[in-house]
């Protein structure tokens, strides 16, 4: 990983950071367009641009202190220190996890606003160009669509994640667009996928439930395009390279479960957090949202053959590579799931 890079203030608002980068910008002379399930991509994506005023109903009344997602999936669920606590401390609990979870959310499409963008000055291909530019508007969708639901609805908010800023910071800064593609496509927006799928599925509230439809819509063609670009990219790279990039992409998972662990939700509410930390990394049922969480990342990452021996001694320790063998993670699986909902027919269910 890169060390911490320098940030500092440009103006008087300190919520405005500048962080300083390197970037390249990568012309491309030849407009040919040969990379075929690229410009598929490309042409899904102009198509399926959607309005949030438009398409989701705001109207829809959301109760923050509902269980709005299944209470199992709080870390602390089933234990004694859940079975402590009363009505109204559970309320405020649950209003506390989904606003944490979702306020993590809108950060995190901010940084795919931001990496997507150096990706259109960096990637060498003009469908890659094409492609990322389309994903740059889906991402301030998502900022939009998330801002929106965390002020009008749940009128609360949560700072980014240490772990998860760390990421962000060290995808950013990182000159070489292969890097970005494994850090976000990959890491963050795989990851984010899978999650957003749990919520789709359990949520009890409308309106959650067809935001988080339509940003997966679009977030599966994003983990497409990041499989496509680097599936050529891998095939040509050194031993030295080879494990870098492995090396980036283990120590990325351990930032991603780390960020997961909700230190900030119990400070908050006021309870022992190394306690909760600890019961929510032994409870079963969290362990299984943790699981479910990289069941997109590792097939794609065995996909580009970034699975060594070495790397699977690491993510089973990690307790993830059972998600080796999990074929509904297919880039070219879930490209088809994404024509199955434009189409209108049920969709396949997350395994």
């Amino acid at each position: 990983m890169n060390s911490t890079p320098r940030t500092f203030h440009l103006t008087a608002d300190p919520a405005v950071e500048q962080l300083e980068v390197s970037q390249s910008v990568a012309y491309n002379w030849c407009y040919d367009a040969d990379r075929e399930k690229l410009m598929r991509l490309y042409e899904n994506a102009k198509r399926y641009q959607w309005n949030s005023t438009d398409r989701l109903d705001w109207s829809i009344d959301v109760d923050p202190e509902s269980e709005l997602i299944p209470d199992m999936g709080i870390g602390i669920y089933g234990t004694d220190m859940w079975n402590k606590m009363t009505d109204k401390e559970k309320r405020r609990l649950r209003h506390e996890a989904v606003t944490w979870q979702l306020a993590q959310f809108l950060h995190g499409e901010q940084g795919a606003l931001l990496a997507t963008a150096q990706l259109v000055d960096t990637v060498p291909w003009y469908e890659g160009k094409q492609y990322a530019s389309t994903q740059v508007m889906d991402e301030a969708r998502h900022v939009e669509v998330y801002r929106r639901f965390l002020t009008e609805k749940l009128e609360h908010e949560y700072p980014i994640n240490p772990e998860l800023r760390k990421l962000l910071d060290i995808i950013l800064t990182d000159s070489r667009w292969d890097m970005k593609f494994l850090g976000m496509q990959i890491m963050v927006e795989g990851l984010a996928l899978a999650a957003f799928g749990t919520i789709r599925d359990t949520t009890t509230n409308a309106l959650l439930r067809d935001l988080t439809a339509a940003v997966m819509e679009d977030e599966t063609r994003h983990v497409a395009f990041g499989v496509l670009s680097l599936r050529e990219f891998c095939e040509d790279l050194s031993e030295k390279d080879r494990l870098e990039r492995e090396d980036f992409i283990f120590e990325a998972a351990v930032l991603m479960r780390d960020r997961i662990l909700n230190r900030e939700v119990w400070e908050r509410m006021g309870l022992d957090a190394d306690a909760c930390i600890e019961a929510t990394m032994q409870s079963p049922l969290a362990k299984e949202f943790r699981h479910r969480l990289f069941s997109k990342i590792v097939p794609n990452v065995k996909s580009l053959g970034l699975l060594s021996d070495r790397q699977r001694e690491r993510f089973a320790a990690l307790d993830i590579l059972q998600h080796e063998h999990n074929t509904t993670s297919d880039v070219d699986a879930d490209i088809e799931e994404e024509r199955r909902v434009r189409s209108g027919e049920s969709a396949t269910q997350l395994q």
